[in-house]
């Protein structure tokens, strides 16, 4: 059996399921994009190609292979985006909660039958389908669970909005001695800068007590103000609207000390080497254009 072990973003990574971009399907027509950045590259011509995001994927590959990380990936679906595979399902402790997604991404789930093979059956989650959760809004630092919603009357009109109150209330049950944490997110269907799609579009605690924070991500600023003090001042960069569209938050740790980032993050990667991190630098700016980046396309199975 597989080893399940997570409870934050930044333990040294031991196993990991990474999406995958091979055989990812024609461009979607404009009205079957699931979130704004994807919208606006599909109407203006510079959707990403399949070949440039395999190259993508195989440069985080091949960090994975330099801090010898045991990585699994989905079974290929024929014409079908599995790329960010953090939507599909998470892992807090030692259980495999899958996530209630939209409709038409069902299938992707399906496609890690040889990954749950490896899982004790008493580990693996669904949680009630009135739960709706992806795994890019909820974010683990140790003995918190941090979620980010949408509960506004309109839940139903934004097809960025995934994750409701009754799935942080869920997740609280089945994780009675951690606390939740909810944050009202914002969201738009058509202007990228104005949406957070998920929690870590906007939020990522980082080792060493770092946090990556966009401020207008939140509908409530005091969530924002919270964050703020629960890290420090000193330890957060506040990220900018046009840096958070480009997911400047969605890095993804390897450890402690050691982060996975976009190549072009100039501000960000100076800070990151700043605060005493060694930043892994990649290109992954085309598979950004679909309103993802690293943490979005990978799923941590065990973290030590």
């Amino acid at each position: 059996m597989l080893k399940l072990h997570v409870n934050n973003e930044y333990a040294r990574l031991k196993a990991v399921l990474f999406g995958t971009a091979q055989s990812n399907g024609s461009i979607p027509s404009a009205e079957n994009c699931y979130d704004p950045s994807s919208l606006s590259h599909v109407l203006s011509g510079t959707y990403p190609t399949e070949a440039d995001m395999q190259r993508e994927m195989s440069a985080v590959m091949a960090v994975f292979q330099k801090y010898e990380v045991e990585v699994f990936r989905p079974s290929i679906i024929e014409n079908c985006n599995q790329i960010f595979a953090r939507d599909i399902a998470f892992v807090i402790d030692n259980k495999f909660i899958k996530s209630n997604i939209l409709p038409d991404r069902a299938e992707e789930y399906r496609a890690l039958e040889t990954l749950l093979e490896k899982i004790d059956p008493e580990d693996l989650i669904e949680l009630p389908e009135d739960c709706h959760v992806e795994g890019g809004d909820v974010i683990l630092c140790n003995d918190y669970i941090f979620i980010g919603v949408y509960s506004g009357n309109d839940y139903s009109n934004y097809i960025t909005a995934r994750t409701n109150l009754k799935a942080a209330e869920a997740l609280q049950k089945l994780f009675p001695s951690k606390t939740v944490k909810t944050f009202e997110l914002r969201k738009s269907n058509s202007n990228p800068l104005e949406n957070a799609l998920h929690l870590d579009c906007c939020f990522q605690p980082l080792g060493n007590g770092k946090a990556l924070i966009h401020d207008q991500g939140f509908l409530d600023k005091s969530d924002f103000e919270w964050l703020l003090d629960f890290f420090g001042k000193d330890n957060v960069f506040i990220a900018t609207q046009e840096e958070m569209s480009q997911m400047n938050c969605n890095v993804f740790s390897i450890s402690k000390d050691v982060v996975i980032s976009e190549q072009n993050f100039i501000r960000l990667n100076t800070w990151l080497t700043a605060q005493g991190f060694t930043v892994e630098k990649v290109p992954y700016a085309e598979i950004s254009k679909q309103g993802g980046l690293l943490r979005c396309s990978t799923l941590p199975l065990n973290r030590n």
